[in-house]
């Protein structure tokens, strides 16, 4: 687990972002948890036009992010992928990382990706952001998406 070095952003002139959070419905206390904490971020740095959205799986996530990226400032997208016993894993994660990052770059959109890839479920309770949880993998990820939904705003706006 990595958990060291991870930075402070400055989100106080988020208030007028839009933030779309599409998340999964595998692992529900985890996911719920993911979802409570980006929200929290959002709120906390003045966001009130939050849309959440709930999928099935991760597969899904990439397709639903692209919809929100269109309408939005910045989208987080959560879940969790636990590793098990197929290559069902690495085809998952590979597919629902490049599909995000495609989305970003095609709808020049911040999309974060908090989805938690582990091999055990309780790594994933771990990052979740829950009581006696080591890390906040929500919490981080809308704030990197609103901190680089900013930095795009301030490179249009200085151009």
């Amino acid at each position: 687990m990595s958990g060291t070095g991870v930075p402070s952003f400055e989100l106080a002139d988020a208030k007028d972002l839009k933030l779309g959070i599409v998340a999964s419905r595998w692992h529900t206390t985890i996911c719920d948890a993911l979802v409570a904490n980006a929200e929290r971020t959002a709120r906390a740095a003045g966001v009130s036009d939050i849309t959440v959205v709930r999928v099935a799986g991760a597969m899904e996530l990439p397709v639903v992010a692209q919809a929100l990226a269109r309408t939005h400032d910045a989208v987080v997208a959560l879940g969790v992928v636990i590793r098990g016993g197929t290559p069902h894993f690495e085809y998952v994660c590979d597919s629902v990382t490049a599909g995000l990052t495609r989305v970003s770059l095609d709808e020049s959109t911040p999309v974060t990706n908090g989805v938690l890839t582990v091999n055990t479920e309780e790594q994933a309770l771990d990052r979740a952001g829950l009581a006696g949880s080591a890390e906040n993998k929500g919490e981080q990820a809308a704030a990197a998406a609103l901190d680089a939904a900013l930095t795009l705003r301030e490179l249009t706006q200085t151009v």
